[in-house]
């Protein structure tokens, strides 16, 4: 055995984490235990810290911490004492990036609730199923997707629906301007019938007249049911813990503590939303605790806006995905913006394309830096240290408190060097999936290990790369996409028999999915089935190339082999004249 191979009940911390040398300085190889006892506990000790302090800004609004936390204790009141919910209910937050995600997500989590984050971009068969799952009561929405909210309601557990406009939290007259324009000029509010909604700034004030009954909470409570899909199909959630999430922001924080400095308030552009795992736990949790002002971008797709913002803000660090930061690149004024104060910028999500890692630092003068994380590590495992430049083509190393190694198809450590699936261990790890058992069985061992369905090989000095797959996931611009999501819907086509989904290589996207069709007869044409599959699949989720296929590769127990499509794509490939 490796001298680097480890034991399952090898504490972390042991002298055989060859990573540990690549700390920067005062990066302690162990978190201490976190102090607060959940995240409402946090976010009132960072508003007794950092006080009147710009916390957040949007649209030109701005939220200081102690705002932040009179907030959120309003609307907790308001979720408990006028609406009657109680510790331990499911409340859906869907909207973008917008001032009033933090106050409505930490509200929830104040009052006891179990947070859903939901994609505001959902099709009503997507929202449906993860509804049905989660058995919510109450959702707070943007206008925007509310019409979709009002198809399915009668079909769902929801008793409670508070909507939200875009500007609800801008001063005014920008608040009213703001909402009438989304509305009435740019016709981004589509008409719905939800008689009984609870407009937002409607539930604060009605907060603001009751007195909060502060529930008991501990780190072992559940903060949140983060939806992640599965390898099947359908829909599928991580129980993930207050511990959990407030551990991994400390994980993250230590490794770039440094990086930032804390001689002055650091600005962070937020452009991955806030319901995205990632930026859920470094945006929304880590840099608020950390007492930084996140800059939330509501509509990351406006480049142009985009680079107005960043211009105007002149950020410290910059949380995105590879395709945006490539996107940037593109634009217009992008390499006239001042990166003089420019320190950290984190790609997560996706893997970063070497093309778009140089030529950021070409135009910026830093490097972006890459990690690893998924949702069921809440979901940061690990990252290029940032005291150093960054090792292109690994994923880092892991953080503290944090220990990874690599097994076999039976959970054995293997020898350093050989390939086989990442396996974590820490406190980010969450406690299983809800209500699965079946699958919790499947990626918890009994000793606390996440099998991740990742491949990878650790170097001898400790940086891990990702070499392969055993998940058959496809990440889109930093989305997972499940093959089986795809195939099912496509099978609710009446002329489609089978489906088999895949994913190809894309410039923008990293990835984009594939699916090739079996059909009942040629009456079925493409145009007709992308209309079907747009009702029911969220947009980077739908096929980007639609392949109608004799009959698809499958095993002796009926099995479509979705390696035998990708080996298929890939031989064409090679096949395909140079350009």
């Amino acid at each position: 055995m490796s001298p680097h191979a480890r034991t399952a009940h090898d504490p972390v911390g042991g002298e055989d984490r060859p990573w540990y040398q690549y700390y920067g300085p005062g990066v302690p190889r162990a978190i201490e235990p976190v102090a607060d006892r959940s995240l409402g506990e946090m976010v009132a000790r960072a508003a007794e810290e950092h006080g009147d302090n710009v916390a957040f800004s949007n649209l030109g609004g701005t939220l200081t911490f102690r705002q932040v936390d009179q907030l959120a204790t309003r609307f907790a009141a308001f979720l408990q004492q006028d609406l009657g919910l109680a510790k331990g209910d499911r409340i859906v937050i869907q909207m973008p990036n917008l001032l009033q995600y933090p106050v409505a997500l930490y509200g929830a989590l104040r009052a006891g609730l179990i947070v859903v984050n939901a994609n505001p971009l959902y099709t009503s068969r997507e929202m449906e199923g993860v509804f049905r799952d989660a058995k919510p009561r109450a959702i707070v929405v943007m206008a925007n997707f509310a019409d979709k909210v009002a198809g399915i309601l009668g079909a769902t557990s929801i008793e409670h629906v508070i909507v939200t406009q875009a500007g609800d939290l801008l001063p005014q007259p920008k608040r009213a301007l703001t909402n009438f324009v989304a509305a009435k000029i740019k016709k981004m509010v589509p008409e719905y019938h939800l008689p009984e909604a609870i407009g937002f700034r409607a539930a604060l004030a009605r907060g603001r007249g009751r007195t909060l009954a502060t529930p008991e909470l501990t780190q072992d409570d559940v903060a949140f049911l983060q939806y992640t899909g599965g390898t099947t199909g359908g829909a599928k959630a991580a129980v993930l813990t207050h511990g959990n999430l407030l551990a991994n922001q400390e994980q993250f924080i230590a490794q770039i503590r440094n990086t930032l400095g804390e001689e002055r308030q650091s600005v962070i552009i937020a452009a991955l939303p806030l319901y995205h795992v990632f930026s859920l736990t470094v945006n929304c949790i880590g840099f608020f605790k950390f007492g930084s002002h996140n800059v939330l971008i509501t509509n990351p797709r406006d480049l142009k806006g985009f680079v107005k913002t960043l211009d105007a803000t002149k950020p410290d660090g910059l949380i995105l995905v590879s395709t945006l930061a490539g996107g940037l690149l593109d634009t217009d004024g992008f390499a006239d913006v001042d990166f003089g104060r420019l320190k950290l910028t984190v790609g997560g999500g996706m893997a970063v394309r070497s093309a778009v890692s140089d030529r950021w630092k070409k135009v910026t003068g830093h490097d972006i830096t890459e990690g690893y994380g998924l949702t069921e590590a809440s979901p940061v495992v690990s990252v290029n240290p940032t005291h150093m430049p960054p090792r292109i083509g690994t994923i880092g190393v892991p953080l503290p408190s944090t220990d990874v190694r690599i097994v076999d198809d039976e959970a054995n450590p293997l020898p350093l060097g050989e390939r086989g699936e990442l396996a974590v261990r820490g406190p980010q790890v969450m406690q299983g999936y809800w209500n699965n058992a079946e699958e919790t069985a499947r990626v918890l061992t009994e000793d606390g290990w996440l099998l991740t369905g990742d491949v990878a090989v650790e170097d001898e000095d400790g940086f891990f790369r990702i070499v392969d797959r055993k998940k058959e996931i496809i990440v889109c611009g930093g989305f997972n996409v499940y093959p089986g999501e795809i195939e099912d819907a496509a099978m609710l086509h009446p002329l489609v028999i089978e489906a088999g989904a895949i994913p190809i290589p894309n410039e923008h996207s990293g990835e984009v999915p594939k699916l090739f069709v079996v059909r009942r007869d040629e009456s079925l044409t493409e145009d007709a089935l992308r209309t079907f599959l747009k009702e029911r699949l969220t947009g980077y989720k739908r096929p980007r190339v639609i392949e109608f296929i004799d009959a698809l590769p499958k095993n002796n127990v009926g099995k479509v082999l979705r390696r035998e499509l990708r080996e298929l794509e890939a031989s064409r490939a090679e096949d395909a004249p140079a350009s």
